[in-house]
């Protein structure tokens, strides 16, 4: 089974390459202009054992919301693609994350439902030389292009990178989790017969 997207997606504020693979092994060649953010979905790909390529041009002379943003509408609909039809997946997956003193949750159906609820706030404005508040739009863009039910929760607050670092490496392993292939289940996980 090769499950994998290759997608670019260009317009007057972004031009995105990207290119994602379910069954990898955690390599990641990022490169979007925004360190903080290369550095989160750096971990997503490591600790989701996803391989994942992206190079971003934004209007990072604006500010980083396209580029943050637009990265996330082309990867959520990188991983619909990648997984397909969903036959034979376990469908939802969940992590609880440690880092250092902060501990978050994320649960994943892959649905073909999209929503997003977030709970997390932060102290600070900017990380690196990334706006928090685009933490959460970039969720939310995965979860609608996905059409995936996404809920992140930050249980245990504490230093802002730690808690950004544990949004996107519990992702990565409720992703991972839901993605995974079983071989009980011979058709799609749904009384209805389809995930669309």
């Amino acid at each position: 089974m090769n499950r994998e997207a290759s997608l670019e997606r260009n317009t007057k504020e972004t031009q995105i390459s990207l290119k994602f693979c379910v069954d990898g092994s955690g390599k990641a060649k990022i490169d979007t202009g925004v360190g903080f953010f290369d550095h989160m979905l750096d971990g997503f790909a490591r600790h989701g054992l996803f391989d994942l390529s992206v190079k971003v041009k934004g209007d990072l002379q604006v500010d980083d919301h396209h580029t943050v943003e637009d990265t996330g509408i082309v990867l959520g609909s990188a991983i619909r693609e990648a997984v397909g039809d969903k036959k034979g997946i376990r469908r939802y997956g969940s992590c609880i994350l440690p880092m250092d003193e902060s501990l978050v949750l994320c649960a994943v159906d892959l649905s073909g439902r999209p929503y997003l609820s977030f709970e997390g706030e932060f102290t600070k404005d900017r990380l690196g030389d990334m706006d928090t508040e685009m933490i959460r739009e970039f969720f939310y863009a995965i979860s609608y292009s996905s059409k995936m039910n996404l809920h992140i929760k930050v249980l245990t607050p504490g230093n802002n990178h730690h808690m950004a670092e544990a949004m996107f490496k519990s992702f990565a392993k409720a992703l991972d989790a839901a993605t995974m292939v079983d071989e009980r289940i011979t058709d799609v996980l749904s009384t209805k017969g389809s995930l669309e």
